[in-house]
């Protein structure tokens, strides 16, 4: 029997983030060869995350990757904000995020690579990690993207453009994605969802109606309304954070045109 001694146990533990005894258990059973250890750790780590996976994975952290004309934003899931802030977490977010990049444009399943370096890192913290969705961006030669993740990880913001925007201007209309309230729901007014359209013309009607004004002056009131409505929710329309003077469309500049963007936080129910 091969003798494990107190060095091996320490590199295997320093790779896979598992306990000592796990780790010496396993080089024992592999009779020293660190490659099978790491095999048998994974199967063993694997079958109990099996019991795990019910648990709410609700922290985590978005990360965002550019590559020429594609860009892609995913969304790693943990449970605990510890593990979400460990730099392997971080490293596997970032890797998933070049993985996506790799993928077919539009939202993506997760390929058998992504899931290896999930396994992976559930491996190393012993917790319900999960892939909560990605995204991958593509356009032509003339599609340019900006990208920024909040310093605690938990929001994250791509945008592309069509045109020659300045990087750094980019990065700042990131940054006004990120902050602004209320949220962007669309680049122009007519990108806004219907049904949030629908829901706040309903809302104003009927304020309008209560307070005793005839219907067709009560419409006239809602569409006065609507317009700072779509002022406030279309990203275009908003005053830029960090130069109220400014709208996102002065930003941006000439024919340059804001084509799409995307911002993800982390827990949240539904893709925005």
């Amino acid at each position: 029997m091969a003798e494990i001694n107190a060095k091996d146990v320490m590199a295997l533990r320093n790779e896979t983030g598992l306990p000592m005894m796990a780790c010496k258990k396993a080089l024992t059973e592999a009779g020293g060869d660190k490659d099978k250890a790491i095999e048998i750790l994974r199967k063993e780590m694997k079958g109990k995350m099996d019991t795990k996976l019910d648990r709410a994975a609700g922290e985590g952290r978005v990360a965002v990757k550019v590559d020429g004309s594609a860009a892609a934003i995913v969304e790693l899931r943990a449970e605990t904000d510890f593990t979400a802030k460990n730099d392997n977490f971080i490293r596997t977010a970032e890797k998933l995020a070049e993985l996506a990049l790799k993928a077919p444009a539009g939202a993506i399943e997760p390929t058998d690579e992504m899931r290896a370096a999930v396994d992976e890192i559930r491996a190393q913290t012993g917790e319900n990690i999960s892939i909560a969705r990605a995204h991958k961006v593509e356009g032509d030669s003339a599609a340019k993207y900006g990208s920024y993740v909040h310093h605690d990880g938990k929001t994250g913001v791509l945008v592309q453009v069509h045109g020659n925007v300045a990087d750094d201007v980019l990065r700042q209309i990131c940054m006004h994605i990120t902050a602004a309230v209320p949220r962007p729901q669309g680049v122009r007014p007519d990108d806004v969802p219907q049904a949030a359209v629908e829901k706040e013309r309903r809302f104003r009607l009927e304020q309008a109606m209560e307070s005793g004004k005839p219907k067709e002056i009560a419409e006239k009131i809602v569409e006065g309304g609507m317009r700072k409505f779509f002022e406030e929710i279309a990203l275009n329309e908003q005053p830029f954070i960090m130069e109220p003077s400014k709208k996102i469309k002065d930003l941006v500049g000439g024919d340059n045109v804001i084509a799409a963007f995307y911002r993800w936080q982390v827990g949240e129910e539904k893709p925005a």
